[in-house]
């Protein structure tokens, strides 16, 4: 018998004001540029929880409401497979602030593509801004992207 997979869960959030939409530049030795806030889901808390406490920490944002768009997962080399949860909130409160994950800062959403995006946000930008789309599963040795 196969022994248990060990997974990690994770969310992220785009964050809509308008036409504009909140980035994340990130910045750490694993995974760099462009993105949204979030992070990873601490034992025991719910998957919404998770995504208004990691906004919160990485923007001063309090998000009300989010909804949850789709899922963007991948298995590591080492087995470990990784969830990313992924929401957009179009209401919030607090004074936007920077920590020390990266710079925030609001841009046309229009404009996002065309960003030093970190690896994977494309497809992280589609599956939540079109409804017909739910999921992402990264193969990594192939390096192929499949949206669902």
């Amino acid at each position: 018998m196969d022994k248990p997979q060990k997974v990690i869960l994770t969310c992220m959030c785009q964050i809509c004001y308008g036409d504009n939409i909140l980035i994340l530049h990130k910045v750490n030795n694993s995974y760099t540029g462009v993105t949204f806030p979030g992070g990873h889901i601490e034992e025991g808390e719910s998957l919404t929880d998770a995504v208004v406490r990691e906004v919160h920490e990485e923007t001063g944002l309090t998000i009300k409401n989010p909804v949850m768009c789709g899922i963007y997962d991948w298995i590591q080399d080492d087995g470990t497979r990784y969830f990313v949860f992924l929401y957009r909130a179009n209401e919030f409160t607090g004074a936007l602030h920077s920590s020390n994950e990266g710079e925030v800062e609001w841009i046309k959403k229009s404009d996002f593509l065309c960003q030093p995006l970190a690896h994977g946000m494309e497809a992280v930008f589609e599956i939540i801004n079109n409804e017909q789309i739910s999921e992402c599963f990264f193969e990594i040795a192939t390096m192929k992207e499949t949206i669902r």
